[in-house]
């Protein structure tokens, strides 16, 4: 009979592919991944039947985190240029907090191996913050632009912004805000 499965091993084992994805990189053997978690090879495969179910959950628990971090305490009530403010500040806080999670994030983003199917249920945990960019872009100069093209340019004005925040942190704020307008001049 097979052992039950633990939730803290299964983030143990998670956590530990975080980390060892931040030293070496996609190619890390999951031997290392189960050596950091402290769990024996074959335990990890209990948890995730292979290396890409493995990561490709990762990447959902890390979209998942930056997707709830940026919507907490969300301010429905008001103007939408508020509300995209709210949700870029929380976004570029998380990025600057989890650094090595970003990165891994930035990893799998981009992996060959992310399924299909992860990287819809990815794109369903940022819903919320598309639709609010959606309304936003509604009525300014992109909104005839395809979605994905905005979406790309956000992201690169994100990272842009991330990155100068966390090279200059004394000036971190006054880079999110001009990284925010910067974004809001140009789909609003």
């Amino acid at each position: 009979m097979a052992r039950p499965r633990s939730d803290e091993k299964r983030s143990a084992i998670l956590e530990a592919a975080l980390r060892v994805i931040v030293a070496q990189g996609l190619s890390a053997p999951t031997s290392g991944i189960a050596k950091e978690a402290g769990v024996a090879n074959g335990s990890l495969f209990t948890y995730f039947e292979t290396k890409a179910e493995l990561f490709n959950q990762l990447y959902l628990e890390l979209k998942q985190e930056m997707a709830v971090g940026a919507m907490q305490d969300f301010p429905e009530g008001n103007d939408l240029r508020e509300q995209l403010f709210h949700v870029w500040r929380l976004w570029m806080a998380w990025a600057v907090m989890y650094p090595e999670k970003r990165r891994v994030l930035a990893q799998l983003s981009v992996w060959e191996e992310l399924w299909p199917k992860t990287r819809m249920a990815g794109h369903k945990t940022m819903a919320g913050i598309g639709a609010l960019v959606d309304r936003c872009q509604a009525t300014g100069t992109m909104r005839d632009a395809p979605k994905g093209f905005v979406q790309a340019l956000m992201n690169s004005v994100a990272e842009t912004t991330m990155d100068f925040m966390m090279q200059d942190p004394e000036r971190g704020d006054e880079h999110c805000t001009e990284g925010f307008d910067a974004l809001w001049r140009m789909i609003a």
